[in-house]
């Protein structure tokens, strides 16, 4: 019985294919973004809800999920457990930092186990406190805490099926040597997932692309990570400072060289600022080939560009990363061999297209997702954040 039903979990998870839109230039889009939340996220946490609750059966437990979220993943984690007895899950977004609909999707879900915050602060600044929370390990084990973000390794290891698939969608029937594989990227953890399936074995070129909050290409192109103010952009699930995966990518390139990551993290954590050693540098680089960052006037401009040319709308993250197709001009990528990742749905993004002055589509989903009620809590400015999350916490616990 049980494995029938991890069977069914991996067989249910959300999606209802995954098409290529082959452009004018010839690079190939693959659109991630046909499940309930419009987010390629929905793959993954599909899945991982579905084993959770396999899981918790068969254990007879409960767990209370924390998720940051600057956009997707909240609404996408939110789908994949509401309404299951064991799970409870607690959300939490950035005040006026998200989409219009990327908020209300995550505000109407009225389900008796989800329960949605927004934050008088940044993605950064809950991703602090929400940290805090689990690295005490008392508290996390007698609430039993888990998470859904991409800290949790599930998400990394069922997101590495994605680069396999995009090869075989983009080879066809014949196996290509190598194909280019441009990665929207804000937290890291879709890279993560990259760069695993290129040490099985699978031929691809990982290109990395981010907006404005450029910490990852500076890593990249300079070897230096350091924090900057979060800037809220028009592209929200990338408004990211601290990338939380680069530590699984430093272990991952470095051939598990534990001791190295440990001392680098230590001197970020504690300066947050870090110049990389020139040969992590170079062993990261022969993994990731190129990055690229977006600021709004090049988003908008792609935006603008691909709607002109091929009448087809691509929503801001997408767009960071046909930026980086496109300015490969000193060494353009091959665009029959080039794939963009489309990690959500250009329905989300009103605001960005309308700013591109291009015209926002009547969809029904969102007339649909505009009627519904809504329920949120606020985390305000001067409180202090992680002692409200512990409070609701213990609430949830005290409820059962």
């Amino acid at each position: 019985w049980y494995q029938r039903r991890v069977r069914e979990a991996v067989v249910s998870t959300q999606s209802t294919g995954l098409p290529v839109r082959i452009l004018g230039s010839g690079v190939r889009i693959l659109e991630m973004f046909h499940g309930r939340s419009w987010s390629f996220k929905d793959i993954a946490l599909s899945c991982i809800g579905r084993l959770l609750e396999y899981f918790l059966a068969k254990e007879n437990k409960r767990v209370t999920l924390l998720v940051s979220t600057t956009g997707d993943t909240g609404s996408a984690a939110i789908e994949s457990v509401r309404g299951l007895p064991s799970v409870h899950l607690i959300t939490m977004f950035p005040e006026g930092m998200v989409s219009a609909v990327q908020e209300k999707l995550m505000t109407s879900a009225l389900d008796t186990n989800v329960h949605v915050c927004s934050v008088q602060g940044t993605g950064d600044d809950i991703d602090k406190f929400m940290k805090s929370v689990f690295v005490d390990a008392e508290f996390a084990k007698s609430h039993n805490l888990g998470s859904v973000n991409s800290i949790n390794w599930a998400r990394i290891m069922l997101q590495v099926v994605h680069y396999f698939y995009s090869y075989l969608r983009l080879s066809d029937d014949e196996c290509l040597d190598e194909v280019d594989i441009i990665v929207p990227t804000g937290g890291c953890g879709n890279i993560t997932a990259g760069i695993l399936a290129r040490m099985m074995g699978l031929p691809i070129r990982l290109r990395c692309a981010v907006n404005a909050n450029d910490v990852v290409h500076r890593m990249l192109s300079k070897g230096q990570l350091a924090v900057a103010e979060c800037l809220s952009t028009i592209a929200p699930a990338m408004d990211i400072q601290v990338p939380y995966n680069v530590e699984r990518i430093w272990y991952l390139v470095t051939n598990k060289n534990t001791t190295l990551v440990a001392d680098l993290m230590r001197e970020f954590e504690s300066s947050h600022t870090l110049t990389l050693p020139p040969s992590l540098v170079s062993q990261l680089n022969c993994h990731i080939l190129s990055s690229a960052s977006a600021t709004n006037e090049d988003i908008r401009s792609c935006i603008r560009k691909v709607w002109n040319e091929d009448k087809y709308l691509i929503c801001p993250h997408t767009a960071t990363g046909m930026h980086l197709f496109l300015g490969n001009s000193t060494s353009p990528l091959p665009p029959s061999k080039t794939i963009i990742l489309a990690t959500a749905s250009v329905m989300k993004f009103e605001e960005a297209v309308v700013s591109a002055g291009v015209d926002f589509p009547d969809f029904e989903e969102v007339k649909e997702l505009g009627t519904r009620e809504t329920r949120c809590s606020v985390m305000r400015k001067g409180e202090d954040w992680e002692q409200v999350l512990r409070d609701k916490i213990c609430e949830i616990s005290i409820q059962g």
